[in-house]
């Protein structure tokens, strides 16, 4: 057979066209916000923009992934060792006053929790016309891409801030649920940092129960937290609800924040036993299998709750600086959970969000991130808009100075 004359161009090469109704992510937003600015010299950058902890990986973590590298010469298990599944439902147990779980069938462990998320539609959304995600506003934006590459569409549920930053599901129309598959929520919320009550979760188990979505519960800011409890979590809010069996929920957890180990990418999800079955099936083909030598690090970091008390309390020593010198110019205020401020600035300065991203990163070197990135508009609103987030994810010097020139700032662009 003769060579083609011409080589097929890029455009004859067949590809998933559901990749073109993915938007650019936030940081990538945020480039093109800052490609033509040039920062002042006058001060060192900060970046208050991207969600990674910047404490130290405490050092028996390291030496436990030091004493196990053997491990790389194994091909790892999907499922995950029975110890490191043993691990994890023991604190799940301990942390949530939960009975005993079985952990062969209602745990499985996950490289970190995004790629987790994102699998998780692929393997319970149907891709009929008409398949809804539901999904908060403003979001993480994994939610929206997995729905889309499922065969799904998303639906935003706007987030109050007169009910605390939560989502009114009350709002959400019948027919709407009706066509609903899948429900993501984050609880400590990113970038809101509100927590669900129980009166929040018996809510949606029974919208779960009437109409069969199946909930992803995105967990993994629940051990950094400002009040004396701890954040209620999805299955200790089923256990306390009488539906231990965890039907139709998933929880989604992780290492990353917890420990300060976002590079092991390691997590796990937890729940629904015959939901788990078939996620498992899945990630045998996806090739969703973590390193034994992960495996073996993350055993020591879930069974030393002292290092996360350690880190809790610096980002309360964080916060409770941080925040009220913010709230000299800015509408703002100390969230439930979570490392993130979401602070208001119209008011305050008569600035947009992109406004005044742009005008900070130009005139003082701090960068943080445009809320109206990581939102939609939806029922004719972004609310996301004219709010921006910041990570207080460096040491505390770091962020006060961070503070201290968004004070000054924000006081150069008073709205009068």
């Amino acid at each position: 057979m003769r060579p083609a004359l011409f080589p097929p161009t890029f455009a004859s090469i067949p590809v998933n066209p559901l990749l073109d109704q993915l938007q650019p992510y936030p940081f990538e937003k945020l480039r093109r916000l800052f490609a033509d600015v040039t920062p002042t010299k006058d001060y060192a950058p900060i970046s208050l923009g991207i969600g990674e902890p910047k404490h130290p990986t405490p050092s028996f973590i390291q030496q436990a992934l030091a004493d196990n590298l053997a491990g790389l010469a194994s091909y790892p298990t999907t499922a995950g060792s029975d110890a490191l599944r043993g691990t994890i439902a023991s604190w799940l147990e301990r942390r949530y006053g939960l009975p005993k779980m079985d952990a062969a069938t209602q745990i499985l462990p996950v490289n970190g929790s995004r790629e987790a998320l994102f699998a998780l539609a692929q393997t319970v959304v149907n891709p009929i016309a008409g398949a809804l995600v539901l999904c908060p506003n403003p979001f993480y934006q994994i939610y929206e891409g997995a729905a889309f590459l499922a065969g799904a569409q998303p639906y935003f549920v706007n987030s109050d801030p007169a009910r605390n930053f939560g989502c009114d599901y009350s709002s959400v129309p019948a027919e709407v649920w009706q066509h609903v598959q899948l429900l993501y929520l984050c609880s400590p919320g990113n970038p809101t940092g509100s927590v669900l009550t129980l009166e929040d979760w018996k809510e949606l188990f029974d919208l779960s129960d009437r109409y069969g979505f199946v909930i992803a519960a995105d967990e993994c800011y629940s051990e950094i937290y400002f009040k004396p409890e701890a954040p209620l979590g999805s299955l200790e809010a089923a256990h306390r609800l009488g539906r231990s069996d965890y039907r139709n929920l998933i929880a989604f957890s992780s290492l990353s924040k917890r420990s300060n180990v976002p590079g092991m990418r390691s997590g796990f999800v937890a729940g629904d036993a015959e939901i788990l079955k078939k996620f498992l099936l899945y990630r045998t083909y996806h090739g969703g299998a973590m390193s034994p030598s992960i495996q073996n690090a993350s055993i020591a970091a879930w069974n030393d709750e002292q290092h996360v008390i350690d880190n809790r309390a610096k980002y309360k020593a964080k916060f409770s600086q941080v925040t009220p010198l913010l709230q000299e110019v800015l509408d703002v205020e100390l969230p439930d959970a979570g490392f993130y401020l979401w602070a208001k600035v119209d008011r305050t300065t008569g600035l947009s969000d992109t406004e005044f991203a742009r005008g900070l990163y130009a005139e003082y070197n701090v960068t943080v991130l445009p809320g109206s990135y990581i939102g939609r508009e939806a029922h004719g609103l972004n609310p996301g808009q004219n709010r921006i987030r910041m990570a207080l994810v460096a040491e505390v010097d770091e962020c006060l100075e961070a503070a201290q020139r968004i004070v000054a700032f924000a006081r150069q662009h008073k709205n009068t």
